[in-house]
C-alpha cells in the first residue's frame, strides 16, 4: 500500500494502524513523492489525502488514470460537500473517507476495494525490434572500440529519414513502434507518460512547446496554470536523460514551456 498524507501525525498513526492490520505500507508526505513511488514500484492500493502541497491527491489520481493506471484509490478528505465528493470520484478515485474518520472504516473500505477490483495485470514486455534485412551485420555496425557484449542499438535502415520508423535528434534515438529509446548507446527505461512526453519533444526538437500544448497532447486536458504536474514529469525525464559531462537536452523557457535541443 502507498499512503500519501502531509499531516505527519495522521500519517504516522495511520501507517502504524495499517501495518498492524497486515498491510505493507510505504508512507510519503506529498503528491510528488507519491507519483515517484508509484513509478518505482506499483502498489496494490493507494490511500491519498486530498489537500497536499504541490500536487494534491486528486491531481495524483488524475495523472495515474491518464496513464492508464487502474490501481484502486481511496481518498482521504476533510471536504464534506457533495460537489467535493463528486470531484474526487470524477478524478478517478474509487472511494473516499471523510476526516475525522474511524480507522475501522478505513480498514472496511480498503477490504471492499481489494475485493471488487481485479488485480492489475503485469505490464507486458516491449516487443522485440524487428531485424533490418538490409545494411551491415551487427559486428560490422558495431563502432570501433565498442566491447563485445555491449547493448545493441538498432541501426536506422538506409535511406529512412527521421520521420520514418526512427525519430532522432540531439543524440537521442527513438523507435515509437517498439516503444524503445536511447541516448547514444544507453537504452532509457521510461514509463508510458515519460515515453510519450519525450516523443513529443523529440518530434518537435528545437521548437518551444507551451504548457497548454503539452498538456493537451499528453493528458488530453490542462491541469491549470498553478499545476506542477508537467514540471514533475520533465524532472523525471531529465534525471533519466542527463549524463555527467554531456549537455542537457530539455530546456525550460520561462513563462512559455519546454524545448529539446543540444546546446
Amino acid at each position: 500500500m502507498l499512503l500519501a498524507e502531509d499531516d505527519r501525525a495522521i500519517r504516522n498513526a495511520l501507517e502504524r494502524a495499517l501495518t498492524l492490520e497486515g498491510y505493507r505500507v510505504t508512507a510519503v508526505a506529498d503528491g510528488v513523492e507519491a507519483l515517484a513511488q508509484v513509478h518505482r514500484s506499483r502498489p496494490d492500493v493507494l490511500v491519498l489525502d486530498v489537500m497536499m502541497p504541490g500536487i494534491d491527491g486528486l491531481q495524483v489520481c488524475r495523472m495515474l488514470r491518464a496513464e492508464g493506471d487502474r490501481t484502486p484509490v481511496l481518498i482521504l478528505t476533510a471536504l464534506v460537500e457533495t460537489a467535493d465528493r463528486i470531484e474526487g470520484l470524477d478524478a478517478g478515485a474509487d472511494d473516499y473517507v471523510v476526516k475525522p474518520f474511524d480507522v475501522e472504516e478505513v480498514f472496511a473500505r480498503l477490504r471492499a476495494l481489494l475485493r471488487r477490483v481485479p488485480p492489475v495485470p503485469p505490464v507486458p514486455p516491449a516487443p522485440p525490434v524487428p531485424s533490418v534485412p538490409a545494411g551491415p551485420s551487427a559486428e560490422e555496425a558495431r563502432p570501433s572500440g565498442t566491447p563485445p557484449g555491449a547493448p545493441e542499438v538498432p541501426a536506422r535502415p538506409p535511406g529512412v529519414p527521421a520521420t520514418g520508423r526512427f525519430v532522432e535528434a540531439a543524440g537521442l534515438r527513438m523507435d515509437p513502434r517498439a516503444r524503445r529509446a536511447w541516448r547514444g548507446r544507453r537504452e532509457l527505461e521510461l514509463t508510458r507518460t515519460e515515453f510519450e512526453l519525450l516523443e513529443l519533444l523529440l518530434r518537435n526538437a528545437g521548437v518551444v512547446l507551451d504548457h497548454s500544448t503539452i498538456y493537451d497532447r499528453i493528458w488530453g486536458y490542462d491541469f491549470g496554470p498553478g499545476s506542477k504536474n508537467l514540471a514533475v514529469y520533465v524532472g523525471y525525464l531529465r534525471r533519466k536523460l542527463d549524463e555527467p559531462g554531456a549537455p542537457q537536452l530539455i530546456h525550460t523557457v520561462r513563462g512559455v514551456g519546454y524545448v529539446l535541443r543540444e546546446d
